[in-house]
């Protein structure tokens, strides 16, 4: 099978934060681009607004929803899909959508798993060098390759691993990351004279997780199966610290 660029039709479902910035790096990248969504929000420049049956039948489907609605969008989409179009996740979990696209996609249609890891804050400034992971699914390696190929065109660090690997890896970055970002801002930290750079760093963390919507932390925290473990040696060391602070305010 040979893949001519030029030819190739990307549909990208679901217009929010991520997958308006997704449609627009897409275009900016040489595709031919269009973009549905329920809520009919604006596309990007150089994205073609579409409807739902026009983006489920381009050759390859970029589902851009969140990771708690992902089965039931994909349940209602599925009879509907192209069966010759390459459909992908983008959602920041692994082994549940790969379950998901598993269980409701007919067999004949080609399904990789990535995880863009990053977004509109991160990427502002560009997406090369910025970390993006593969795991097939249910595709031929010819198809696999040549994507992982494109996204490393772009300047991706392109990873390949398993999706049990990527969720327990991810648990213990983008999942405490968000964890702690959301944690902190509960504390309603703000603007001091007295801000040190370590200081500044932690409120880019609160700034960077909190632009994001509350569901994707929600979903981060509930459909990885190896964040829960996170939480809890989390809270743990948290306990440890406190419990040697006390022990040597014992000693005084």
């Amino acid at each position: 099978m040979r893949f001519m660029k030029e030819s190739m039709r990307i549909g990208v479902y679901g217009m929010g934060r991520f997958g308006s910035f997704w449609a627009k790096e897409l275009a900016d990248h040489g595709f031919e681009v269009i973009a549905y969504s329920r809520r009919n929000k604006n596309v990007p420049p150089g994205v073609r607004p579409g409807t739902e049956e026009e983006v489920l039948t381009t050759s390859a489907l970029f589902f851009c929803v969140s990771i708690s609605s992902f089965r039931d969008v994909l349940a209602r989409t599925s009879g509907s899909i192209g069966k010759d179009t390459v459909v992908m996740d983008t959602c920041s979990v692994k082994l549940y959508p790969a379950k998901v696209m598993r269980e409701l996609l007919p067999s004949s249609v080609q399904s990789i798993a990535t995880h863009p890891m990053f977004g509109p804050d991160s990427g502002r400034d560009g997406v090369s060098g910025l970390p993006l992971v593969i795991c097939p699914v249910n595709c031929k390696q010819e198809i696999l390759s040549w994507w992982a190929h494109e996204f490393a065109r772009w300047g991706l660090d392109v990873i390949r691993m398993s999706c049990d690997q990527h969720d327990r890896e991810a648990a213990w970055s983008q999942g405490i990351t968000h964890f702690v970002g959301r944690t902190l801002s509960e504390l309603s930290l703000g603007d001091t004279k007295l801000a040190t750079k370590g200081y500044k760093s932690l409120m880019s963390v609160v700034e960077q997780t909190c632009n994001d919507p509350i569901q994707l932390f929600y979903d981060l925290q509930r459909y990885n199966p190896y964040a829960r473990d996170m939480r809890m040696e989390l809270k743990g060391a948290l306990d440890t610290v406190m419990d040697v602070l006390k022990k040597q305010e014992e000693c005084e």
